[in-house]
């Protein structure tokens, strides 16, 4: 939970697309404000010298000038807001989805980097207990009492089991590196694992019930929904080349300058217009403008599609990969709890002569084996619920907080350690 709050704060993806979000506020402020009165003023003073061959004169200037505009009827201007309102919600959705996105690549990154704690834990746990064995063997072997071959063997293994911590040790580092890139800092502290007293169970809706939800709530699909309305409005803003635009100005001056700058007693002046302006010809640009902008809106519509189908194919894949990973949980444990007690008794045959020690490091393997897929289907579990939501449109920081509340770092709860370190 820290490392998300963290990444939330760090990530250069969702800073980024909540700053384009900020900047699509602003750019639908700027459209609005095109819509308001456009109020001006503006001044000039002037020293002239005037001569008409008889006379000369030299005198000051000055005129004072206040206008204010309003459209009354300008649909390139309307359609302009409406097109970048569009585009503001599309950024904000965008930068929901960007955060969603970053979230499960948090999430995907932190069990990597466990997975890879769990590997380097259980290759030296594993080495242990085949080191045990392989003195326990050359004890024997040197009362006559054990073949070379398993001596062999298991010097073997303890070799290969070394060669294999030498990768696990590269591989914890490399996964601290991608989890640091998303939180800006070193992560060096240890990683809580899942609990061993909870039970890992999907939510109890329907897959239609998840697909009805993610195509509705999805903030990808709904940015793309934006992104179509804003291309809409883009055409209407087009169209609107066609159409009149009808404005009322309003002016007031104050000035003492007459014609051709000559000196005038002061005056001032207001004026109240309608105008008028009717576009005829611009040589077809504006109707090509229109299709050109058509042809963007059928663009968007299509993408629209593919994010709708994609929506529907990743909330359908998460679903089943998360309720086939429940089962695949209840499995590889029943084969933990099998292989154990399958270890525990090859050992007590090896002790009575019944098992030779390639029995007892196959059976040594298999349990290994066994705790690493149980882990492994427990973190694939945890990822795809938490993909699963995202599609919905559920990822917040409530279900990190639910993802959360399965792990801990109480040493009670850590059956891992507890096992490694025996």
């Amino acid at each position: 939970m820290s490392l998300y709050r963290e990444a939330r704060l760090e990530d250069p993806r969702v800073l980024a697309a909540y700053a384009r979000a900020v900047g699509g506020q602003a750019r639908q402020r700027e459209a609005f404000g095109g819509l308001l009165p456009q109020l001006n003023a503006s001044g000039s003073l002037n020293r002239t010298k005037y001569d008409n061959r008889t006379t000369e004169q030299v005198y000051n200037n000055e005129r004072y000038v206040v206008s204010l505009t309003q459209h009354i009827y300008n649909k390139a201007a309307w359609e302009n807001y409406q097109k970048f309102k569009s585009l503001a919600r599309q950024g904000e959705f965008q930068a929901v989805d960007a955060q969603a996105e970053a979230t499960v690549d948090l999430a995907q990154r932190y069990f990597v980097a466990l997975a890879s704690d769990d590997e380097l834990e259980l290759v030296m746990a594993e080495r242990r207990a085949t080191q045990k064995n392989l003195d326990r063997v050359n004890a024997l072997y040197e009362r006559k009492l054990a073949m070379i071959t398993d001596v062999l063997d298991l010097k073997a293994r303890v070799d290969a089991l070394a060669a294999q911590e030498v990768e696990a040790r590269n591989q914890v580092r490399l996964s601290r590196e991608d989890l640091s890139e998303l939180v800006g800092r070193a992560v060096v502290e240890k990683l809580s694992r899942i609990r061993e007293d909870v039970a890992l169970q999907v939510p109890g809706e329907s897959l239609d019930v998840w697909i009805t939800r993610a195509v509705a709530a999805n903030p990808a699909l709904k940015a793309r929904e934006s992104a179509l309305a804003a291309a809409e409005a883009a055409v209407r803003e087009g169209k609107g080349g066609h159409y009149p635009q009808l404005s009322l100005n309003l002016s007031a001056q104050r000035s003492d300058v007459g014609y051709d700058n000559t000196l005038a007693p002061l005056s001032d002046s207001y004026v109240a217009s309608v105008g008028v302006q009717i576009p005829l010809y611009s040589g077809g640009s504006t109707s090509a403008r229109v299709r050109a902008l058509y042809n963007e809106r059928l663009a968007t519509e299509q993408e629209l599609e593919a994010i709708r189908r994609q929506v529907v194919k990743e909330t359908t894949g998460a679903y089943l990969t998360a309720q086939s990973s429940v089962d695949r949980i209840r499995a590889t444990r029943n084969a933990l709890e099998s292989a154990e007690k399958s270890s525990a008794a090859a050992e007590k045959g090896f002790q009575y002569g019944v098992v030779n020690a390639v029995d007892v490091l196959t059976s040594v393997q298999n349990e290994y084996a066994a705790r690493r897929d149980l882990l492994k289907a427990q973190y694939d579990f945890i990822t795809n619920l938490l993909v699963l939501n995202r599609w919905a449109g559920r990822l917040s920081e409530q279900s990190v907080e639910n993802v959360n509340v399965w792990l801990a770092r109480s040493e009670e709860a850590r059956a891992l350690e507890r096992k490694t370190t025996e």
